[in-house]
């Protein structure tokens, strides 16, 4: 008896060897099999103990949020540069971003507070790496495995949000039912671990704002808003009220909301800071005082 489900599209049997065709989306022009630099081109560096390249995607935001909450706090050492790395533009495979990252991903820091650079890459690597810099919204009790749990959730979870079900959703160049189903599926799971949890926390880790909210709120808390691939709807994330309630107290921090505002290149211009190399950036170089015209994302 065949396993195949009735009414299923003809299927695809792979190839004996693959090899690399054109398959349109989105991101068609960025993707390729292989690594390293496609082009000779160094980094800036600013004044700054931390040099950031970034966009702000949720992964970047990440990053940022962490280093303006290190500032809020008062932790003057934590000043930082962010630059723009548009990622469409391919700048991610210039030779002195692979050095920093040899992956290609955003973000991508440079910790130039000692005596030698420190390259750190993987935005949970970035934030475990400042937390134990600065001694901060990292626990150091019994809440600590906690909150690594969950920070390592997140960091193996979050593929199955974008680069599955948000490709198959938002990019693909069409749509395929399965697999949007399949990602659907597990996305929705995700939201209901997230959710049972946050009905006994009141933050990811306990009581506590910590590395794992940050890492989390700017994947799962956007999608819970309606932010992210427009899929609020599709995915009925009104159902989801913990989580609803805990990324409205995150996203009112003032620190997130100029931490989502760096590196910002869509968007409303108010919201853009597309670089930020001092905190008088938010008032003086947004895009709207600059006039620029916002790009498209």
């Amino acid at each position: 008896m065949s396993d195949t489900p009735p009414n299923s599209p003809p299927g695809y049997t792979p190839p004996k060897i693959w090899t690399n065709k054109t398959s349109g989306g989105k991101f068609a022009s960025i993707n390729r099999p292989v690594s390293g630099p496609t082009h000779e081109k160094e980094l800036p560096v600013g004044r700054h103990p931390f040099q950031l390249y970034s966009l702000a995607t949720p992964n970047g935001v990440k990053v940022t949020v962490m280093l303006e909450e290190l500032l809020a706090l008062g932790h003057t050492d934590a000043e930082y540069d962010a630059w723009l790395i548009r990622i469409q533009d391919g700048d991610q495979f210039g030779s002195g971003f692979v050095g920093v990252n040899p992956n290609s991903k955003i973000p991508a820091l440079m910790d130039r507070s000692g005596a030698a650079p420190v390259r750190i890459f993987e935005s949970g690597a970035i934030l475990m790496h400042l937390a134990e810099k600065f001694d901060a919204f990292l626990p150091t009790d019994a809440t600590r495995a906690e909150c690594l749990s969950w920070l390592f959730w997140q960091m193996g979870s979050a593929p199955y949000l974008g680069g599955g079900f948000g490709h198959f959703y938002a990019y693909a160049p069409f749509k395929i039912e399965y697999a949007i189903d399949r990602f659907a599926m597990e996305v929705k799971r995700q939201l209901d671990v997230l959710d049972k949890q946050l009905a006994e926390t009141e933050y990811l880790a306990g009581p506590d704002y910590t590395i794992a909210d940050m890492a989390v709120c700017p994947w799962y808390g956007s999608l819970a808003k309606g932010r992210l691939y427009e899929a609020g709807e599709f995915l009925q994330v009104q159902d989801y009220k913990n989580v609803l309630r805990w990324a409205d107290a995150i996203e009112s921090r003032p620190a997130y909301k100029r931490g989502r505002m760096v590196n910002a290149t869509w968007g409303e211009p108010s919201e853009q800071l597309h670089e930020r190399h001092d905190a008088s950036d938010f008032e003086t170089k947004t895009q709207d005082k600059i006039g620029e015209t916002p790009e498209k994302n």
